[in-house]
């Protein structure tokens, strides 16, 4: 509570600013839904609510266009729902629960908040046209089923378009600041994480505190560069520059991390050659991350790639293992090279990365249908109270938890708990503004829409205060849109005015979010080990199909980025963070996948007869590894393998690097399914 009252007496710049252009959107998309006639145009102020909760211009952007056609889809279900099953009421509200119900679990397949945000209105546009029609059955014609459904859709555009023009016209806060932030936050924690990997003395605690911050970063910079494109003609190029950092700093995390856990764990296969590289890999790394200089930390590591190619070229290794282990020294200055040229792209246009792509959201249809169920019994639960009560303050347990179900969804039950509450505390305190100060007021005010707006405009800044801060974000919530409901500013607010039907429709709020918390709650979904499960089960499809992709590289991380995060995730409670560790060798397999690949159809072509029969063996062994067990099958198809390359080629520093390669590979698998084992068992 002590941050509440901070930021409500004591706001930050950017906090008032927020607030004002807040409330500035509200205002007008009020006063023009009024001007429209539209029925019931507070509508329109919850649209404009639900776009400030990000005000850079390129999201507000995103998320109005996303507003928009989610819910003219959801306008045109609803439509085509009432036209079909309106004499038959109990089926029209099953179809719609099954349509709320799949919208949720689409929602659970895509990453991005506005994404998400676009499914929840194609669910409450159908669900707000259908119960209010179905509410005052003995006005129905085809005629009025179309204009509630125009208003509904004419409401939410209005506030979504004044919303993004407010934004963009005052004050205006470009996503391209803030991503370039978050770029060179990632960058920094990666050469951070980089150093630590190679100290000696590094702890296991700071190494994966860093790398849970390295992947938190990344995926905000995954979802901000959705939104930067539509920030002028450089914004496209942005985005793909941001795809293309974090490609690469998944691809170092793959890489860095098999030095590290060679010094921690096999400190034996260490060569004075492998010690005097780890070295001098740490020497640079510390550099340039002291450093600011783009200029400096570019020369740094263009000077360290030579040198390393002029050792390689004079000095040959002296192991197979030495060999493989300097090739993947040679690899770390080239994926910081394109890093930082990536991180200069987010301001000045560099065409040769505009083709990175970005990365795709890990989808489990299990985590879908869980998602879509709650929501769905949500709504029922609802249904039961309105039909049972006949009140038509009911309507409210179906229309805002769904709302709520849908964009909470994502949220750790842990700290669902502590969300769910504030919103409450806030309908609350919602309530009680609107009986004894705002309806108060209003009643008194002779209806004119001056006044109306100088009302609510108190309320609505300080709402907004709390919604600028992530921490107070649920109180604001929980505040702006049951006021605006309970308020329902109009041309006839007759029905607000009415203190029963107020009353009656705040405990309806109040009683929907709590049937939410309860339903998420008793529901929680698939266990932990279940979710870990089916990540390393479609990472192990992966890995077998890898080869068959054009940039196979590419390709991985792309799929690999969301997993990653999910599987840090799960794993944040873990002491041994096994299931982390797994994950970063999974990243890496796929790395070492196609560099075998390129070495050997390099020096022996695609014709190579045990080559796929290593793949398939290398993703059995990460699956059966995934669950604490090894075998001696990959080792088998790696010496297969190795002797058809030794028969068809003469003696090569490349082949010769394989059988190092084959030689961590195994080292590596046989470590991670003991630590799962470990794990299990403990």
């Amino acid at each position: 509570m002590n941050v509440v009252w901070r930021n409500l007496f004591f706001p930050k710049k950017q906090a008032v600013i927020f607030a004002l252009k807040g409330v500035i959107a509200m205002a007008m998309a009020l006063t023009i839904a009024m001007l429209l006639n539209l029925d019931r145009p507070y509508w329109a102020l919850v649209s404009a609510i639900f776009l400030q909760l990000r005000p850079e211009s390129g999201l507000v952007i995103e998320k109005a266009i996303c507003q928009i056609i989610g819910t003219v889809i959801g306008g045109l279900f609803g439509i085509l729902l009432l036209t079909q099953l309106m004499p038959y009421p109990y089926l029209a509200l099953g179809t719609l629960a099954i349509w709320l119900g799949l919208n949720s679990a689409l929602s659970a397949m895509v990453r991005q908040a506005n994404f998400v945000y676009a499914f929840a209105m194609a669910a409450v546009t159908a669900a707000i046209i259908v119960l209010l029609v179905m509410a005052n059955p003995s006005a129905v014609s085809s005629s009025a089923i179309f204009d509630i459904a125009q208003a509904r859709v004419s409401e939410i555009v209005v506030g979504s378009i004044c919303a993004g023009l407010v934004s963009h016209l005052f004050w205006p806060v470009e996503i391209k600041d803030s991503l370039q932030n978050q770029a060179r936050s990632v960058i920094n924690q990666t050469l951070s994480y980089l150093v630590t990997e190679l100290d000696h003395n590094g702890s296991h605690e700071n190494r994966h505190q860093q790398i849970d911050g390295i992947m938190t970063t990344l995926g905000v910079i995954n979802e901000d560069s959705s939104a930067v494109r539509y920030e002028g003609p450089k914004g496209p190029g942005r985005s793909r520059a941001a795809n293309q950092l974090a490609q690469k700093v998944l691809s170092l995390l793959a890489l860095i991390q098999i030095f590290g856990r060679l010094q921690r764990n096999h400190a034996q296969l260490i060569s004075p050659t492998l010690a005097q590289l780890l070295n001098r890999l740490k020497d640079v790394f510390a550099s340039i991350a002291e450093s600011n200089d783009y200029e400096y930390c570019a020369e740094q590591i263009k000077a360290f790639r030579k040198e390393l190619t002029e050792e390689r070229t004079n000095n040959p290794c002296e192991t197979p293992f030495d060999s493989h282990m300097f090739n993947i020294g040679l690899d770390i200055p080239a994926d910081l090279t394109i890093l930082l040229r990536a991180y200069r792209a987010l301001e000045d246009r560099d065409k040769t990365l505009l083709n990175a792509p970005s990365m795709l959201t890990y989808r489990d249809p299990l985590a879908g249908i869980i998602v879509g169920f709650r929501t769905t019994l949500v709504f029922l639960i609802g249904a039961f109270i309105w039909i049972s009560t006949g009140s038509s303050a009911a309507l409210m347990i179906m229309i805002l938890p769904v709302i709520f179900s849908i964009m909470l969804s994502r949220i750790p039950l842990a700290i669902l708990r502590v969300v769910i509450k504030r919103l409450l505390m806030g309908v609350i305190v919602a309530s009680v503004v609107t009986i004894f100060y705002a309806l108060n007021l209003l009643a008194q005010s002779g209806g004119q829409l001056e006044i109306l707006l100088l009302v609510l405009a108190g309320p609505y800044f300080l709402g907004l205060l709390l919604l600028a801060d992530r921490e107070t974000l649920p109180y604001g919530l929980g505040f702006c849109i049951p006021f605006s409901i309970l308020v329902r500013p109009s041309t006839d607010m007759s029905l607000a005015f009415s203190i029963d039907y107020t009353l009656s429709a705040a405990m309806a709020i109040f009683a929907g979010v709590s049937i939410l918390f309860w339903i998420f709650h008793l529901f929680t979904g698939p266990s932990v080990r279940l979710l870990v499960h089916r990540v390393f089960k479609a990472t192990y499809e992966d890995l077998r199909e890898i080869g068959e992709h054009e940039t196979p590289a590419i390709w991985y991380n792309r799929r690999m980025s969301d997993r990653l995060l999910r599987l840090v995730n799960y794993d944040q409670g873990s002491h041994s963070r096994a299931i982390t560790d797994l994950a970063l060798t999974a990243l890496n397999l796929g790395h070492a996948t196609v560099r075998l690949r390129s070495i050997c159809e390099n020096v022996a072509g695609k014709d190579l007869k045990y080559l796929k029969q290593w793949q398939h063996s290398l993703a059995d062994a990460f699956l059966l590894a995934s669950k604490g067990k090894t075998d001696d099958r990959l080792k088998h198809k790696s010496d297969l393998l190795y002797q058809e390359l030794a028969s068809k080629v003469d003696e090569s520093t490349q082949v010769e690097a394989i059988q190092g390669m084959f030689m961590r590979i195994n080292l590596t698998l046989e470590r991670s399914a003991k630590q799962i084992n470990n794990q299990s068992v403990g």
